[in-house]
């Protein structure tokens, strides 16, 4: 697809230079530098996501997965008691 971008004109000297050293097109260079761009902003968005995450893990008082399930699942067990077909309702350590 093609576009029309009006640049500063030292800005798409500079650009042309730095093409024709690496031996590229302009058309080349502004396709990396906005791809790269996109990726930096798809990068700060999965960021944000982490630590959103990590403080509601910390929140959740830190615990991986399978304790927290379990410790659901013994509360659960203990608010409805055993279900049938659960393998720790016979089990007395839980």
């Amino acid at each position: 697809m093609k576009i029309t971008v009006d640049l500063d004109a030292d800005l798409y000297r500079a650009v042309k230079v730095e093409a024709a050293r690496s031996d590229r097109s302009v058309r080349d260079v502004f396709e990396e530098a906005i791809g790269g761009w996109l990726e930096d902003l798809e990068s700060a968005e999965d960021r944000a996501s982490a630590d959103v995450a990590l403080a509601e893990y910390r929140r959740d008082g830190g615990v991986g997965a399978v304790a927290y399930y379990e410790r659901l699942a013994a509360e659960t067990r203990e608010t409805y008691g055993a279900m049938e077909g659960d393998p720790t309702a016979s089990d007395p350590t839980t």
